[in-house]
């Protein structure tokens, strides 16, 4: 199995004003994007192609919105990509590129 193109841990994901989950998984792999709650349960997965990422007009940033089979997930990242060794997930802007990468869309 290759090695997820991308992979953020414990990254909150909501559902309009529903949280999901506060510890969850979003990872890129063999060109489908998964949400995945704290114990690894699939949320939602969906081929990149079809997902759209972008940041919310009004958020802080370390928000991301991704629309996946027509459900709109608001994920809570870092404001910041953490220190080498250092506990956290990555920057929302690096999801949001990592997912137009992966469909060809440039980033």
């Amino acid at each position: 199995m290759a090695e997820p193109e991308f992979t953020a841990k414990g990254v909150r994901i909501g559902k309009r004003l529903r949280s999901l989950t506060r510890a969850g998984q979003v990872r890129i792999n063999d060109g489908r994007l998964e949400l995945l709650t704290s114990y690894g349960s699939e949320i939602d997965s969906a081929p990149v192609r079809a997902v759209r990422a972008s940041k919310p007009w009004f958020g802080p940033d370390d928000k991301a919105l991704a629309d996946l089979n027509g459900k709109r997930y608001l994920l809570t990242l870092g404001e910041r990509d953490p220190a080498p060794g250092e506990p956290g997930p990555p920057a929302a802007r690096r999801f949001i590129e990592a997912v137009r990468r992966a469909a060809g869309r440039g980033g």
